[in-house]
C-alpha cells in the first residue's frame, strides 16, 4: 500500500493575525495542490480561494479530534480540511470524507459546499499511515499548546 505523507504547518496569518493551520501532503500545502487542481479543470472561481484553518475562530473541538473527522457535524458528514483564504470556515471551506482505522487515515470525496456542480473525483484520495499520521496531529498539538507559531510540524 502506497501511503501520503502529512505535516500540518502553522503560521501567523499574513496580516500578524492568528495561527493559521494548513495541512502538508507530500511536502505541498493543501492550498497549493487544490488550486492547481481547480484552474486545471478550469473552475471559476480558482486559485487563492483556500486559506488555512484558524483554531482561534475555531468552534468544532480540539483540532486533533477535528482531523480525525471526529467534530460536530455542524457543516454536514465530511470535515472542512481548508477554510476560505479570509479565513472564515464557512464562506468558502473544502470539505472531505475523513475516516480513520487502526491503520490508516483516509482523505477522500472532496467537495466544494457552494459550488455542488463542480467534480472532485480526480482530488485524492490521500491515505496516510495512521502512525505517522498520529505523530502529525500530536506535533500539530505541541505547537498549539505551545503558542509556538512560523513552524512546520
Amino acid at each position: 500500500m502506497v501511503s501520503n505523507d502529512i505535516r500540518f504547518d502553522c503560521r501567523l496569518r499574513g496580516d500578524g493575525g492568528p495561527i493559521v493551520v494548513v495541512a502538508r501532503i507530500d511536502g505541498a500545502p493543501l492550498t497549493e495542490l487544490i488550486d492547481a487542481y481547480e484552474i486545471t479543470a478550469g473552475m471559476r472561481p480558482a486559485g487563492d480561494a483556500y486559506g488555512g484553518l484558524i483554531p482561534e475562530f475555531f468552534r468544532f473541538g480540539p483540532m486533533q479530534d477535528h482531523f480525525l473527522g471526529l467534530s460536530t457535524n455542524a457543516m454536514g458528514p465530511k470535515t472542512p480540511v481548508l477554510g476560505c483564504e479570509c479565513g472564515e470556515l464557512g464562506c468558502w471551506p473544502l470539505m472531505a470524507r475523513i475516516t480513520a482505522t487502526a491503520d490508516l487515515v483516509t482523505w477522500e470525496g472532496f467537495e466544494q459546499p457552494h459550488r455542488k456542480t463542480r467534480d472532485y473525483a480526480a482530488f485524492g484520495p490521500f491515505q496516510f499511515g495512521r502512525r505517522h499520521y498520529d505523530d502529525a496531529l500530536r506535533a500539530l498539538s505541541t505547537v498549539l499548546g505551545s503558542g509556538v507559531e512560523d513552524t512546520d510540524t
